[in-house]
């Protein structure tokens, strides 16, 4: 056991999926996995184990923000031995062609953090996925009937920016949405030679001012978490 999680080491799978909220881990396991059971509930942090098509996979919420996605990758990475986490998530728009409940595959991630100064004193890393992983979730996407887009995406340390137009100088560099963790989980699987994707889904708009309701991202968000399913089992096979 880790500080901030109870499962036993055996516990994990190889795969785990990572939404930001603990509630929609949950929906995941009880309406995707088979035989799921809670593994972790650490400060509410739920944490499941499961199999999808046969294949092992895991569910576990990360919190919000990079520092809290950054402790329960470490741990599930150094600890649980836990080789591929994908970021099942939500975002914010930053381009006029992203509607509400387009899926978003994170190639890259910028921020407006200092998260990769502690791994890179000096110069700027770029954060990136692993590729095999943005392949067969794309091909799965489209298999599906969806085109997911990809691209950069801004990991930001602040939600209230004091800056309301602040977001244009990222949209004018083709950033495509803003979203909190994707930098953190990215930087930390590069630094230990393990795996991640972030698979977003639109739930608000910076361009229209469109957004979804805080339940329509708890459990609507079906074809982002169906799609990282699918990349799980295809990895498996």
């Amino acid at each position: 056991m880790t500080p901030h999680i109870s499962a036993q080491p055996q516990d994990f799978a190889k795969t785990v999926l990572m939404p930001g909220d603990p509630r929609r881990a949950k929906f995941i396991a009880e309406n995707y996995l088979t035989d799921a059971r809670l593994v972790t509930d650490v400060r509410g942090m739920l944490g499941y184990t499961g199999t999808y098509k046969g294949k092992p996979v895991s569910v576990m919420g990360s919190g919000m923000g990079m520092p809290s996605i950054g402790i329960y990758a470490t741990e599930l990475f150094k600890f649980y031995d836990v080789e591929t986490i994908m970021r099942v998530g939500s975002c914010g728009a930053y381009q006029d062609d992203l509607k509400l409940y387009d899926i978003i595959l994170a190639q890259g991630a910028s921020t407006n953090g200092n998260f990769g100064a502690h791994f890179m004193p000096t110069g700027t890393f770029s954060a990136l996925c692993d590729f095999e992983l943005l392949y067969t979730a794309y091909n799965v996407g489209a298999k599906k009937g969806v085109k997911p887009h990809v691209g950069n995406v801004l990991s930001s340390d602040i939600f209230y920016h004091p800056i309301p137009d602040i977001w244009k100088s990222w949209s004018n560099l083709n950033v495509l949405a803003v979203e909190m963790e994707t930098y953190a989980l990215y930087t930390l699987a590069q630094s230990m030679g393990k795996k991640a994707l972030s698979l977003l889904t639109v739930s608000d708009s910076l361009v229209t001012m469109e957004e979804t309701s805080a339940k329509e991202r708890e459990a609507s968000f079906t074809a982002m978490m169906e799609i990282a399913l699918e990349t799980a089992y295809e990895l498996q096979k």
